[in-house]
């Protein structure tokens, strides 16, 4: 029995006797449902008359309504109906707090909560993972009384990082999974569509209502040859990022297919497509493959695989299907990669950047080496890190940088425990983290340099934005591989290249370090180690939930005021930003994830990492009301006191990265009505629509010179706003003069109606009464 999210089509006994496999070992009356996808995609493909790509078949698959939906790619908005949801836990607070405003009794769909952001690495795993318990006792109890009383699965802190726990447990091929964290697409290694949302959405899934994705475009990456060597499937997504950019995915799915694809992991794969995050794309996506059957058997899931098996022609793309772009990699040519500083998309083969590090004065010598994250951390890369390591302690040698572990999971850690990896990886000076996210996210207590001092860091994470791992402006973060993390830590240089360069070891004899070989599995079963999950009571209804009216780390929410009808005349200008202004910028995690169930502390973290044009400085904005400048969250403040609206300006793909939704909430909340921008990021666009906000581009990007930071701008025409109907701005000089620009918009009309109730939650409450 489905829940009532998902509807069933009515199907031959013998297919629903066939079709009986559980979606997880966690939810046994929860059934994979590849009937209705079938009978989806054959409607679909008989309307559209052409071949379907894979990315197609899935998405429209568990289209809400396939008989009248309009599709066109990269025009029509989609209802569709995901078949479960993920939260991890920074994010999870701001979505169960908007869940208990909707006054719905249970999730409509199978849902669970990871414990993996609010640890910080200090000391090593054991102590950082009791210290957190501790610290976010209250959190943590929030998270497992709401999970229980809504009918959602819990998931302790210690248990892993979110992605990697979904891979381990809850992707397969052909799922539509939405996830609050913007690396949820790390599911599309075993094939499914898993997509990175904020929370608003993901209460709009768990609620039951249909959920809007707009019609992804569909870019091939055709892979031919074979990786061999030092090449991993890291550089497959480095070499990517450097060719698309952070923005070319933008409204795509990265779907990859070819010959290559076949000598990759599952790992691997589901290592390309969490990092597809970075180029913008709305999710990536590999077809099933031996590989993924090999994966789902390992994980206890056979009885997944041997059906996925029955349905393979609705799991690969149809031969002749059209692409709107198509890259070509050839494995076979492809040289180890590393990126940045302080941008994924900055792509070097490793044997360049030492060079390029002295030519751009960039510190060659590295200060630390982090292995991990939820990119890089499975038993694969654990045993490919190891091998480098053990060739290193037979010449006597150990990493002349500091070096850290994090496993992805407690069935990683424990089986790199069992077979020895973890012992090789502390013998050669590495330290084992917590299983979480870890210095990735900035969950980093450095001491090893002082704030403000130069120096690199490489890492085998997914984003290298400033200051986003060590809260250091000038830390110079470089991403790669963890095998070429490993090597570059034991040279402790990135004048290093493994290829080529030789060793020194203990004996005073050169020696050169040898591609490495591991496992993709382990021999062995897997260990799950200690288990970390609460199952959701069959009747939840007489949980608890507390939050404290007195608390600083929770807070209930109070509905957003309602749009009045009128036009915005006459805002303020808050900031006009210079430059990259990812969420990173807008809202800062590190030491302020502690504040992400509290929405008005967290306010205090509003644009502080952004540049302001008018200085040149980050939280440093000048005051339109005193002339005083002062920091940004203050300035807000201010007017929102002084009731007076305002406007932040914005550059290009601004609130890229994190799919973190404080980024939209705190404007709102401190009085923000219009972001205008030269383009947005997909995740950041579709936020700042659920919370009552106006997402505006230039209709001509030139346009963001003519407005400076101490104009004042009205937004006329709202009165007929509607899709696709460009919107007018008036801008108003200091000197009396004004002029008129057209921006642009990418609402539909239930967006609009977002808008006009003042947020998404707004108007699912406005439904609720009408429909009872």
């Amino acid at each position: 029995a489905l829940n009532s999210g998902i509807r069933r089509y009515h199907v031959a006994p013998v297919l629903c006797q066939r079709a009986k496999v559980a979606m997880s070992h966690f939810e046994p009356n929860e059934y994979i449902n590849y009937e209705k996808l079938e009978k989806n995609i054959n409607i679909v493909r008989k309307r559209l008359d052409r071949p379907l790509t894979l990315s197609e078949k899935i998405v429209y698959g568990h289209l809400d309504d396939p008989q009248k939906q309009e599709i066109e790619r990269g025009k029509t908005y989609l209802r569709l109906r995901p078949d479960r949801v993920a939260m991890q836990d920074a994010t999870a607070q701001m979505a169960m707090l908007q869940f208990i405003s909707s006054g719905l009794p249970k999730v409509a769909v199978p849902s669970t909560i990871h414990c993996d952001h609010l640890i910080e690495a200090q000391s090593g795993g054991e102590k950082d993972l009791r210290r957190a318990k501790d610290i976010n006792q209250e959190v943590y109890n929030f998270l497992a009384t709401a999970g229980a009383k809504y009918g959602v699965g819990f998931w302790k802190p210690g248990s892993g990082i979110i992605h990697q726990i979904i891979l381990e447990n809850y992707s397969y091929p052909g799922v539509m999974l939405i996830g609050t964290d913007s690396h949820t697409p790390n599911g599309g290694g075993l094939g499914g569509i898993c997509i990175g949302v904020g929370g608003a959405d993901a209460v709009d899934v768990m609620a039951g209502i249909p959920w809007e994705l707009k019609c992804p475009k569909v870019i091939g990456v055709k892979l031919t040859g074979k990786l061999s060597g030092w090449s991993s499937p890291k550089d497959v997504i480095l070499k990517v990022a450097g060719i698309l950019t952070v923005k070319g995915g933008t409204g795509a799915i990265i779907e990859y297919h070819g010959p290559g694809v076949d000598s990759i992991s599952c790992t691997g794969m589901a290592t390309i497509c969490n990092m597809g995050a970075e180029i913008g794309a709305t999710t990536s996506v590999f077809p099933y493959n031996a590989r993924m059957k090999k994966y789902l058997g390992k994980t206890g899931r056979a009885d997944i695989a041997a059906l996925a098996d029955e349905f393979q022609q609705h799991l690969v793309p149809d031969s002749g299907c059209q692409y709107d772009q198509v890259i070509e990699i050839n494995l076979s040519e492809l040289k180890p990669h590393i990126n940045g500083p302080f941008t994924p998309d900055l792509a070097h083969p490793v044997s360049d950047i030492g060079a390029v590090a002295e030519k751009e004065g960039w510190p060659v010598d590295i200060r630390v080496g982090l292995i991990g994250s939820c990119t890089n951390s499975s038993y694969e890369d654990m045993g490919r890190s190891a091998a480098v390591a053990k060739q290193a302690l037979a010449h006597g040698l150990k990493c002349k940088s500091k070096f850290t572990i994090t496993p992805g999971s407690e069935q990683i850690r424990a089986t790199i425990e069992r077979d020895g990896y973890a012992q090789i990886l502390r013998e050669v000076g590495g330290l084992v983290l917590a299983n979480a996210c870890g210095p990735c996210i900035g969950q980093w207590d450095r001491k090893d340099i002082k704030k403000g001092e130069k120096n690199t860091i490489v890492t085998s994470y997914n984003r290298n934005f400033t200051g986003r791992n060590d809260a250091n402006p000038e830390t110079h973060a470089f991403v790669t591989s963890p095998e070429i993390v490993t090597a570059l830590s034991i040279a402790g240089t990135l004048k290093f290249n493994p290829e080529t360069d030789y060793l020194t070891g203990a004996d005073g004899k050169k020696f050169k370090l040898e591609a490495p070989d591991a496992d993709e599995l382990p021999k062995l079963e897997f260990d799950p180690g200690q288990d970390t999950y609460q199952y959701p009571p069959k009747d939840g209804s007489g949980q608890h939930v507390d939050v404290s009216p007195t608390s600083q780390r929770l807070q209930l929410l109070e509905p957003f005021d309602k749009w009045d009808g009128k036009d915005l005349e006459d805002m303020l200008i808050l900031i006009k930003v210079k430059g990259k202004c990812t969420t990173d910028h807008i809202s800062a995690a590190g030491p302020w994830l502690k504040f992400r169930g509290h929405l008005d502390n967290i306010s205090n973290n509003l644009l502080i990492g952004a540049i302001n044009i008018e200085n040149g400085k980050a939280n440093s904005v000048r005051n339109a009301l005193t002339q005083e400048f002062g920091p940004v969250p203050d300035t807000a403040r201010y007017y929102k006191k002084m009731g007076v609206k305002w406007a932040v300006i914005g550059d290009e793909n601004y609130g890229e990265g994190s799919s973190r939704e404080h980024a939209a909430l705190e404007p709102r909340h401190l009085g923000g009505r219009v972001i205008i921008t030269k383009s947005f990021a997909r995740i950041h666009e579709t936020n700042l629509k659920k919370q009552g906000l106006l997402p505006l581009t230039f209709a001509d990007p030139a346009d963001y010179n003519k407005i400076h930071p101490v104009d004042k701008l009205s937004i006329v025409g709202l009165a007929d706003f509607a899709p696709g109907k460009p919107l007018k701005c008036i801008i108003k000089h200091p000197n009396g003069s004004q002029e008129t620009i057209m921006l642009n918009h990418t609402f539909n009309e239930s967006q609009i109606e977002w808008f006009q109730a003042g947020s998404a939650l707004n108007r699912m409450k406005e439904l609720q009464q009408k429909s009872s």
